[in-house]
């Protein structure tokens, strides 16, 4: 036999096709259930992909699939005899005996087409591979994102016509009515803070601030615990600062309300292990992931944050803290410059993946030499990008810092000095300190 070395079939199954092209005549309300997962694109046999695109079109249209319907189509589109002329279609119509099995069919269809895209998409890359990339860091970063979309649905959306995303914002809307919770994102857990936030919002890029020993670090672990233990979000924080054993530690104390110089010279009581022990099993079973890479470039977290979202279904992203990290060889020199490139990143990375991410920012010393030294958003360190780049900003503020004999003791003052969506607020929250702990400020009898 002539060898047949190097000539290979892209993977398809036409019985999978045949099939579901079949099921769909059988009962073409199916056509609703596939038309999400499956595109004419998917399938290998271009007859296929013409028959599909007329099933799709003739129920858009309100009318029926049926042989007759489906024939005088194709035969007015000039594709009839193309796809196999009458006969075939009949053939389809008979190869299964119901419409029970639609979903696998469909199933099918994408994870072969999924398998050609790969195909298709790596060989490009071998291609781009051998011609002269200058920047290896943003081809990586493009390879890696070009195969997340594939494993995501296959290929990225095109354009969206005003009626379908004015169909889909309405139903958003009408499920928030019915639902009729205030918060519509993933909660802080501080009451004050999310009555006005409403939660942290898919794709926001959200921005804490403030100078060194206000309480950052533990502020956002509060939120994150909160968001994974209380309302079963699966979490995500990246520390640049502080190592994975350091957080836990944190984590403990705070959930267990145990003072953390008392669980360094292990002189705890007895009702304080039993709470540590509760906390450690809380914890335990919580779906939090945390990553203590240091310095991580900004192309090393967007890929881990892809795993994250492809593997754990992330809901909440925390990064500690944002100048730490690393931009790309394109931004060496301007340490400015970099910063700009990080932020949007971030924000770009909020909006692909669609979850909230919340990243930790210095302030310059520039707050210092003032007599308030509340923050403010030209106080954030070494970029105006951040400002532009995020939704929302906020600030904390502990007087006591300053004013050691404040009447403010052990409280910490959330500053929102940048709101997209809504207003500018101040929201008081007790902070204990010993504990590493956020908590909601107590109304006043």
């Amino acid at each position: 036999m002539p060898s047949k070395e190097g000539i290979r079939v892209p993977p398809h199954n036409d019985d999978a096709e045949r099939s579901l092209l079949g099921s769909i005549m059988i009962d073409p309300q199916t056509v609703d259930e596939i038309s999400g997962q499956v595109d004419a694109q998917d399938f290998y046999r271009e007859a296929h992909r013409h028959i599909y695109r007329a099933m799709v079109n003739l129920h858009q249209r309100g009318e029926a699939i049926d042989l007759i319907t489906l024939a005088d189509y194709l035969k007015t589109s000039e594709q009839l005899e193309a796809v196999g002329g009458p006969n075939y279609l009949v053939r389809l119509s008979s190869e299964v005996p119901s419409a029970a099995n639609v979903g696998h069919y469909g199933m099918i269809v994408r994870r072969k087409a999924a398998l050609r895209n790969f195909i298709g998409t790596a060989n490009s890359l071998v291609e781009e591979c051998y011609g002269d990339v200058n920047d290896v860091d943003s081809f990586m970063d493009d390879a890696e994102r070009r195969l997340f979309e594939i494993t995501q649905k296959g290929q990225a959306r095109g354009y969206s016509s005003l009626k379908e995303v004015v169909g889909e914002a309405f139903r958003q809307i009408e499920a928030l009515f019915h639902k009729n919770e205030h918060i519509t994102g993933v909660p802080s857990g501080f009451v004050d803070l999310d009555e006005i936030t409403a939660g942290w919002q898919r794709s926001d890029l959200i921005i804490v601030a403030a100078r060194p020993a206000m309480g950052k670090t533990s502020f956002t672990l509060n939120m994150l615990t909160h968001a994974a233990l209380v309302r079963k979000t699966p979490a995500m924080f990246f520390s640049l600062e502080m190592s994975n054993t350091q957080l836990a530690i944190r984590m403990l104390c705070s959930e267990g309300r145990i003072d953390q110089s008392k669980l360094r010279r292990g002189n705890m009581t007895e009702q304080e292990w039993s709470r540590l022990l509760r906390a450690t099993g809380d914890l335990s079973a919580a779906k939090i992931f945390l990553d203590d890479t240091p310095s991580i470039s900004i192309m090393d977290f967007r890929s881990k944050c892809r795993r994250a979202k492809a593997e754990h279904d992330i809901g909440i992203i925390f990064v500690d803290y944002l100048q730490l990290m690393r931009g790309t060889s394109q931004s060496k020199g301007s340490r400015e410059q970099e910063i700009s490139e990080i932020s949007r990143n971030l924000k770009a990375v909020a909006k692909e993946l669609d979850v909230p991410i919340i990243a930790l920012a210095q302030l310059n010393r520039g707050v210092e030499q003032r007599a308030d030294k509340r923050p403010m958003v030209s106080d954030l360190r070494e970029s105006g990008a951040i400002e532009q780049d995020a939704d929302i900003i906020m600030f904390i503020y502990r007087d006591e810092v300053y004013h050691p004999e404040t009447e403010k003791q052990g409280i910490a003052e959330i500053i929102i000095g940048k709101h997209r969506n809504g207003a500018l607020a101040t929201v008081d929250l007790r902070f204990f300190g010993a504990h590493t702990r956020f908590e909601n400020l107590a109304p006043e009898a």
